[in-house]
């Protein structure tokens, strides 16, 4: 039973890495906290609900569409509100997400309602793999290799292209970019857009087995904040281990001591972590 709790786990630790590396990009790279991350999973998530409810397109099909919009939407966060007062107080720009957030979860309160909307009959949906005594569902294993897939990806990006060498100069010493020639500005708004298209790709793999409200991505968005701070901020391959890590955390803890203290756990290893590596486990 104990090997079934990890692997479940090992599985969900894979998407949190996915959302918790899009929220390194801004607050680790960027030193900008997007507290309207998890309301672009949501809105991720209702996309690939309204072309599966509507055009019956299956979300692993809709995966390249949520990534595009919400990479608009990242991107055009940064243009209208996060330019505007990157050169202020930290707070200022968290202030301002945090607004944007709200307006962002009232409209898909008036669009889509507060009830809860599901995605059912996808393509890995309903079958499992029996694994001697563990069982592992198509949707979770599919969302589990894709999110690591595309994790990957991220990092491959960041360190084997010009542009993601650009992002790594400009999070070190912005106006050092800026005298090299690199422009700050475009660079800091692709990578708002590429924070959105990793929660994008998310939701589309989530969205088989995560019932939607306009309130339930913001655990995820909590999570992915942990994450962060747990992996060192701005560390890729630190956002991936740590995702595992909370997966596992999360998934043992709840076995171990029931459904209700599972978050608990997590937040107590957090706050362990805090003290001994005010860094992160995986930050220098």
């Amino acid at each position: 039973m104990l090997a079934q709790v990890i692997v479940n786990g090992i599985l969900t630790g894979f998407v949190y890495s996915l959302v918790a590396v899009g929220l390194t990009l801004t607050w680790g790279v960027m030193d900008i906290i997007n507290f309207a991350h998890g309301d672009f999973l949501l809105w991720g998530m209702y996309t690939a609900f309204g072309l599966w409810s509507v055009f019956s397109v299956d979300p692993i099909f809709s995966l390249p569409v949520t990534i595009v919009l919400i990479f608009l939407l990242g991107y055009l966060t940064y243009v209208l509100i996060i330019r505007r007062v990157l050169n202020a107080s930290g707070l200022t720009a968290l202030l301002a997400t945090f607004g944007f957030s709200m307006v962002l979860k009232n409209i898909a309160q008036l669009v889509f309602t507060a009830n809860y909307k599901n995605v059912t009959n996808t393509i890995f949906g309903g079958d499992t793999i029996k694994l001697g005594s563990i069982y592992i569902r198509h949707d979770y294993l599919a969302a589990a290799i894709g999110s690591l897939i595309l994790s990957l990806l991220v990092l491959l990006f960041i360190n084997k292209t010009k542009t993601g060498v650009a992002i790594k100069a400009t999070s070190i010493n912005r106006s050092t970019a800026q005298l090299m020639g690199i422009n700050t500005d475009g660079i800091f708004a692709f990578t708002f857009g590429l924070s959105g298209a990793c929660v994008g790709a998310a939701a589309s793999l989530m969205v088989p087995f995560t019932p939607i409200t306009p309130s339930s991505t913001a655990l995820y968005s909590i999570l992915a904040f942990v994450i962060v701070a747990l992996g060192g901020f701005g560390n890729i391959k630190g956002a991936l281990l740590a995702g595992l890590l909370v997966g596992v955390v999360e998934s043992v803890g709840g076995y171990l001591l029931g459904t209700s203290f599972k978050y608990a756990v997590i937040f107590m290893m957090y706050l362990i972590v805090m003290q001994i590596r005010p860094k992160g486990l995986f930050g220098w």
